[in-house]
C-alpha cells in the first residue's frame, strides 16, 4: 500500500502548475512581465512547441506535442506499476508524469502552454518555462540518478 501514496504527487503538482498559471493569466497581461530579482522576471509566454519552443513554427507541432506525451504518460504508468520499480523511481517517474499532465492540459485547453519564469544574465534569457516544466526536470534527474546509484535492498 505504501507503494501507492506516490500517486498524492500527481494531483498536488498539477494543482500547483494550474494554479500558478492560472495567478499568471488572471493577474499578467499577455506579452508583459514583472522584474522579481536582476536575474528573474514574471513573464506571460505561450509556447506552441516543444521544450525551449522546439519546433513552434511547425504545423504538425500541435499533433506531436498532444499525442506524444499520451504515449510517454502510458508508458511512465505501466513503469511505475511494475514490480521491479523501486519507490525512488517511481517517485521520479510521477513527477515527469503530473508535469507532462500539466502541460498536456495547457496544449488540449489552450492549444499552447502557459510558460511564466524567466532567468537571465544581462541580455541573455534562458527559455520561459513553468512549474510542469520543473517537475519534468527533477523528476528525470532523480530517474538518472537512481539509475546511476541504485537502492541496495537489504538480504533477509
Amino acid at each position: 500500500m505504501r507503494r501507492y501514496v506516490i500517486f498524492v504527487i500527481v494531483p498536488v503538482l498539477f494543482f500547483l502548475d494550474r494554479w500558478t498559471k492560472h495567478l499568471v493569466m488572471d493577474h499578467l497581461p499577455f506579452g508583459s512581465q514583472i522584474e522579481i530579482t536582476p536575474f528573474f522576471n514574471v513573464v506571460h509566454t505561450r509556447n506552441y512547441g516543444g521544450a525551449f519552443s522546439l519546433l513552434s513554427e511547425h504545423p504538425w507541432a500541435k499533433f506531436i506535442f498532444t499525442f506524444f506525451p499520451i504515449i510517454i504518460m502510458a508508458v511512465l504508468v505501466y513503469m511505475v506499476f511494475r514490480p521491479k520499480t523501486d519507490g525512488g523511481k517511481a517517485l521520479s517517474l510521477m513527477c515527469v508524469l503530473s508535469g507532462a499532465l500539466g502541460n498536456l492540459y495547457d496544449r488540449v485547453h489552450y492549444g499552447y502552454v502557459i510558460d511564466f519564469l524567466d532567468f537571465h544574465f544581462r541580455d541573455y534569457h534562458w527559455p520561459a518555462f513553468n512549474v510542469a516544466d520543473m517537475a519534468i526536470t527533477v523528476g528525470m534527474c532523480l530517474w538518472i540518478f537512481f539509475e546511476v546509484y541504485p537502492t541496495k535492498k537489504k538480504r533477509v
